[in-house]
């Protein structure tokens, strides 16, 4: 048996020192939690904590990014992928991949559009409220599939008052909260 020389691995960065995470993720429900949760992660080791305003914005446009792209944008066997990166003025880039190119998400104005009592369609207006900026391009190296990205940044992280809408309780729910 011949041995090969002991290759030098880099050493691992602690998270608050890497300006970009990117993570495939299966495209499933399981798959979308996960890359919630290391967002999550990533954006409280940059520094800005559970529960402050830019790291619930950038945890909730995640969510959302990463669960239309396993529900609209799966293909069998293909992974999804999310990135996300600081950039500069203290804002945070969230990019999420799918492989479905055809499927693209409307950009434009989408208020009004959706019926009042439907389960979905609000989703990108969630999206739009909570990033300065918001899109859709084809993803980078020619692979197959479109990108939906947001910047999220410190001013805009607040978004709107959600808890001010009913309550913060969906409709109906009204009288006192339960403890959960």
């Amino acid at each position: 048996m011949t041995s090969t020389p002991d290759r030098q691995r880099p050493p691992l960065r602690p998270a608050a020192e890497q300006p970009v995470l990117t993570l495939r993720f299966t495209a499933s429900p399981r798959g979308a939690r996960l890359a919630r949760r290391l967002a999550s992660h990533q954006v409280d080791a940059w520094g800005w904590g559970y529960g402050t305003p830019v790291h619930d914005a950038v945890e909730l446009v995640v969510a959302e990014l990463a669960a239309n792209a396993v529900t609209h944008g799966r293909v069998p066997g293909r992974d999804a992928e999310l990135r996300l990166s600081r950039e500069g003025e203290g804002r945070v880039r969230v990019e999420v991949s799918d492989t479905r190119g055809e499927r693209r998400p409307r950009t434009g104005p989408v208020g009004g559009e959706t019926d009042g009592e439907a389960d979905g369609g609000r989703g990108l207006l969630l999206v739009a409220a909570l990033s300065v900026d918001w899109g859709v391009c084809e993803r980078a190296g020619g692979a197959p599939g479109k990108t939906v990205w947001a910047v999220i940044a410190p001013t805009m992280g607040a978004g709107p008052d959600l808890a001010a809408v009913g309550g913060g309780r969906p409709p109906g729910a009204e009288g006192s909260a339960s403890a959960t």
